[in-house]
């Protein structure tokens, strides 16, 4: 799914290649060098859920010790990936549009996947008045914001379907990115028509009136498709492997709470997401979204390929060079470890 666009020439990738060389030494150090904090980004969306649950539990703080973890939210991947290329973020839980938009864009410099997070949770609700893809024409259609994944998987779709798009709104259907709070009162009022959304955005449109028209997992063989994924600054993993090594001890013991008790796991996130957001999501909405995400450690390297190839295909991105994006050993370290099955590193 998620290859990222070819966005407009934004400041944040025309300075890229400067930010990811200054990058490291904007860790937050004291005077002796030493790592005071590892700073973490991710999502409040249900697809994020690993983060939220890390954080909420405990789980990264535990493994880093005396190493403060400290944590900044985001509405979509390509702010996130600001932040990393700032150096404002050490890791981060993301879509694999950004992430690739962002390898691309350094050149292969800026970071490396570390692990997978999540599979699935993402669905295209639209009124009821819609009931099969060709009653979209001339219908607004919001995604989170441009160039990320869902923007992508959406843009990818309508093509297969036969209409055009414009990065400016126009085109058959008119893709509105906006931010998913803006999003579900947009839907509310009838300002758009539909949302290619992850949860729990999507399920709340679902309980506002709307209906599911595509759940995204039907797209892909075996319904598996990498849509949160781990990424790290490239400096960061080179100059502080023992600290990203407790942070995926974090990664897999949250994989491990939430795979085996999904019902604390879910009132972890509710309990998150109240704070995050000022509005606790109700429990039965979080548990009936929560069946269409698979949280695992694979990143599922093969679906962010697909997809970066997807964006090739609509023209928002570049032939790309991928080689060199992952790096699971210390993942893998930690799941042997853990008495885990590992995962294959991939191929690109």
């Amino acid at each position: 799914m998620s290859a990222s666009p070819r966005l407009p020439r934004r400041a944040l990738f025309a300075t890229a290649a400067a930010a990811v060389l200054i990058a490291a030494g904007l860790t937050a150090c004291g005077d002796s060098g030493k790592v005071e904090s590892v700073r973490l980004g991710y999502f409040p969306n249900l697809t994020h859920a690993t983060a939220i649950v890390g954080v909420q539990e405990g789980l990264f703080q535990k493994s880093l010790g005396a190493t403060k973890l400290t944590t900044q939210t985001f509405n979509a991947g390509p702010a996130e990936i600001e932040a990393l290329f700032s150096g404002a973020i050490d890791i981060g839980y993301i879509g694999p549009s950004p992430t690739v938009n962002a390898y691309v864009k350094s050149k292969g410099k800026a970071l490396k996947v570390i692990s997978g997070s999540a599979s699935g949770g993402v669905l295209l609700v639209v009124k009821p008045g819609i009931k099969k893809p060709a009653d979209l024409k001339g219908k607004k259609i919001a995604t989170p914001q441009l160039g990320n994944t869902q923007d992508v998987a959406l843009r990818y779709w309508l093509k297969q379907q036969g209409f055009t798009t414009t990065k400016d709104g126009g085109g058959d259907v008119h893709v509105t990115p906006q931010e998913n709070p803006v999003t579900v009162e947009a839907f509310g009022s009838g300002a758009i028509d539909g949302a290619w959304v992850p949860e729990p955005t999507a399920s709340t449109l679902v309980k506002a009136g709307g209906h599911v028209l595509v759940d995204e997992r039907d797209l892909w063989p075996g319904k598996k498709f990498v849509i949160t994924n781990v990424i790290v600054r490239t400096e960061f993993l080179q100059q502080h492997p023992d600290l990203v090594k407790a942070f995926l001890k974090g990664q897999v013991a949250a994989t491990r709470l939430i795979t085996g008790n999904p019902a604390k796991a879910q009132q972890d996130v509710i309990t998150a997401l109240g704070k995050l957001t000022g509005k606790p999501p109700k429990a039965a909405l979080v548990a009936s979204a929560w069946k269409s995400i698979e949280f695992t450690n694979d990143p599922l390297a093969s679906t962010l390929v697909t997809g970066a190839n997807h964006a090739v295909e609509i023209g928002l991105l570049d032939k790309p060079n991928l080689t060199g994006l992952y790096d699971l050993t210390i993942l893998n370290q930690v799941l042997t470890e853990a008495h885990q099955p590992t995962v294959p590193e991939p191929s690109t």
